[in-house]
């Protein structure tokens, strides 16, 4: 299961600089509006110290960690559901994505150019969440007209679509994200199929000036305030101080981590938070040749799990064997896991959990 994040915002709050520090990539970083004209993906470990806890015990010939795709989308500006900027274009990158990072500027800097004039990050949220309800709206209307046509044939399906789609459009025409509507599972599996932007898990990305790390700042607890309002995640980093951190080794990284109050690069707490919002988790396997995570939804079962490695362990699943890490650490091999009678034996109807590590048996 591959993870995609967008990185949403006005021009210049960042996104590109940000962009570069977690993914070490060399997207151009500009003093102007557009100078991201494509969209940069990177594909970057997610960090996990439990694979190093594993490798302990169970030596390996190499390390593999789950991993994100961040896409870095150019700037969007007010108008932009309607051509202005460079518009639909880009809009239709985010639709792409699993969930939406949206860099918000909370720092004051007179030599970087606002394009609004002024730093107020919750007009800039305001401006970017309108113009994804206004394309999703869009979206939407031609679904309606479409299911409309069906609807009057007796398409029982089609009626139900159209209930919902109208309802949809209802709450979008209000200006509201469509994530805020209450929907049923089986609802929200149905508008999972209109392809909307603003149904998508947003994490706000304060990007603060290095004196106000660690913990923000006036315009950063604004946004903050409304992340909890909204369900949302945040997070809170220096783009600049991310970007020096991606340069540094492992020793000098740990000391300019401390010299700022930090315990981590962004893109650990980025990666946690991503996974809260979508509701995942990880498992592990582990081997002489590789300890690797896998991505997957919390409470997917056995067969869904397995699946991830590859589709012929979903259809040919007869059973897992799985322990814990802490089993691991307290027995210190597989075999000491056996004694000890903590190797569990699940069958189709196992629920995964956190931090699981497996072998599976399959046959096919």
């Amino acid at each position: 299961m591959a993870l995609s994040v967008g990185i949403v915002g006005l021009p210049n709050v960042g996104k590109s600089t940000v962009f570069n520090a977690l993914t070490a990539g060399k997207a151009e970083a500009a003093n102007y509006p557009f100078c991201t004209i494509d969209p940069n993906v990177g594909i970057v470990p997610v960090p996990d110290e439990r694979l190093y806890r594993i490798q302990k015990y169970i030596p390996c010939q190499k390390i593999i960690p789950a991993v994100v795709e961040i896409v870095d989308i150019a700037g969007l500006v007010k108008g932009a559901s309607e051509g202005e900027g460079l518009g639909n274009k880009f809009l239709a990158n985010i639709r792409e994505t699993n969930a939406i990072l949206m860099m918000v500027r909370c720092f004051d800097d007179p030599n970087v150019i606002h394009v609004a004039g002024s730093v107020d990050p919750m007009r800039d949220i305001d401006i970017i969440e309108l113009e994804l309800v206004l394309a999703d709206s869009d979206s939407v209307e031609k679904r309606v007209k479409k299911a409309s046509g069906s609807a009057k044939t007796g398409n029982k399906d089609a009626k139900l679509e159209l209930a919902v789609a109208e309802r949809v459009l209802a709450h979008l025409n209000t200006g509201k994200a469509a994530r805020s509507l209450d929907l049923t599972d089986d609802e929200r599996k149905l508008v999972s199929t209109f392809g909307l932007m603003t149904i998508k898990p947003v994490l706000y990305c304060c990007n603060v000036g290095e004196e106000d790390l660690p913990d923000g700042n006036a315009w950063s607890k604004l946004v903050q305030e409304r992340a909890v309002r909204e369900g949302a995640g945040v997070v809170i980093l220096c783009g600049k101080v991310e970007a020096e951190l991606s340069e540094l080794d492992a020793a000098d990284k740990l000391e300019l981590l401390k010299s700022y109050g930090l315990k981590e690069p962004a893109l650990a707490t980025l990666a946690r938070e991503c996974y809260r919002l979508l509701g995942l988790q990880s498992y592990f396997t582990a081997g002489e040749k590789e300890i690797r995570a896998w991505t997957i939804r919390k409470g997917a079962q056995g067969p869904e799990a397995a699946g991830v490695i590859h589709t012929d362990f979903e259809k040919g699943f007869i059973r897992a064997q799985v322990y814990s890490l802490e089993d691991l650490e307290q027995h210190k091999s597989e075999a000491g896991i056996k004694s000890a009678g903590k190797m569990r034996i699940e069958g189709k109807e196992y629920v995964m959990q956190d931090c699981d590590i497996v072998h599976f048996l399959f046959n096919v």
